[in-house]
């Protein structure tokens, strides 16, 4: 059987290796570096994993991975929701993304995979229609329940760079991968998705605050974050804090902290620390203890920060969805979690 490269690149290795002069190496290196930057890292991970696990159905079924062949693809989208081989079956939301992570790896290599394909869309639809349910979005994180999270941290070094997560993710409706891909300032580092400038007050009326350039899903945006009201839940006086604490002031903003000396890396945190934090303070504050332990491990993540402020936020969607980031307003009404149920009534308005 033929084998493929798990690794995706724009097909351009071959020209990076066969180049006539240093100068095109050097040139097709840093192009197969931008069409690997085409997705954001969550997203290769996804994807890598994705086609690594198709590769290996197919060659436990003994099939050959070129041309793709759409009714290959069907049979390993049942065997995927049905539970091959004793495997838990997948979601269909699982199903989709490792999908488009098999078209992505196909695209890599000049191939082009039909999902239009009757063997394809129909499998797929059949499967939608039985197994298809409702999303279920995580807990939003309102701003009482921040201030309760963020009392349950210690006021040593790591605490206070903790609760500057936990504002600034919140205040600023960031991803985790936006928080933690925040440098101190423009081009200081070549994983960096964006920095802060910090401005200060500037009389009557403008206390100043922060503004974050952020390169997130959707292309660059810039976001406002004002000071707030008290030193201590202001996520602007939080980060400032840190950063002198922390002696930072250039490279990533927020960095791992050495358990044995207490001193800061200068490695960039992960963004998997944003999501353990969340689930961490929010276990400890007691939020939702009608749940189960459990249940409320899985109900939080760092997008609980994110969907916490757009619910919260009192103001015009078109604000808030600027603020986010979201291509649509639709996608803005679903982060906000129950915000504006039951506001307009059809009932009443209809006459009943």
């Amino acid at each position: 059987m033929a084998d493929i490269d798990d690794t995706f690149d724009g097909g351009l290795a071959p020209l990076a290796e066969k180049a006539p002069s240093p100068h095109l190496a050097a040139l097709g290196k840093k192009a197969r570096d931008y069409a690997r930057n085409a997705r954001s890292e969550n997203t290769r991970r996804a994807y890598d994993a994705d086609w690594r696990q198709f590769s290996a159905w197919l060659r436990r079924q003994g099939f050959d991975p070129l041309p793709p062949d759409p009714q290959t693809i069907g049979l390993y989208l049942t065997a995927c929701v049905d539970g091959d081989r004793g495997r838990e079956p997948v979601s269909v939301a699982t199903l989709e993304r490792r999908l488009s992570g098999i078209c992505w790896h196909y695209r890599q290599r000049g191939e082009r995979l039909d999902v239009g394909d009757p063997h394809i869309a129909t499998v797929l639809a059949g499967i939608r229609r039985a197994h298809a349910r409702p999303p279920v979005p995580k807990e939003a994180i309102f701003a009482d329940e921040l201030l309760a999270m963020m009392a349950t941290l210690d006021m040593d070094l790591r605490g206070i760079r903790d609760r500057a997560i936990l504002a600034i993710g919140f205040a600023g409706g960031l991803r985790r991968s936006e928080i933690v891909g925040l440098d101190c300032g423009p081009d200081q580092t070549e994983d960096g998705a964006g920095w802060v400038e910090i401005f200060p007050s500037a009389g009557p009326g403008n206390d100043g605050g922060a503004v974050l350039q952020i390169c997130g899903k959707t292309g660059w945006r810039e976001v406002e974050i004002g000071r707030g009201s008290r030193p201590e839940t202001c996520p602007v006086a939080l980060l400032e804090t840190w950063m002198r604490l922390g002696r930072i002031s250039h490279g990533p903003l927020f960095r791992p902290i050495a358990r044995k000396n207490g001193g800061v890396s200068p490695a960039r945190l992960t963004d998997k620390h944003v999501a353990r934090l969340v689930q961490k303070t929010a276990l400890a504050a007691g939020i939702r203890g009608d749940l189960t332990e459990g249940e409320r491990r899985l109900a939080f993540s760092g997008h609980s920060l994110r969907a916490g402020l757009a619910s919260s936020a009192q103001i015009e969607e078109a604000h808030v969805q600027k603020h986010l980031g979201h291509a649509s307003a639709e996608m803005t009404r679903r982060y906000q979690r129950k915000r504006d149920r039951f506001r307009v009534n059809l009932t009443k308005a209809a006459g009943l």
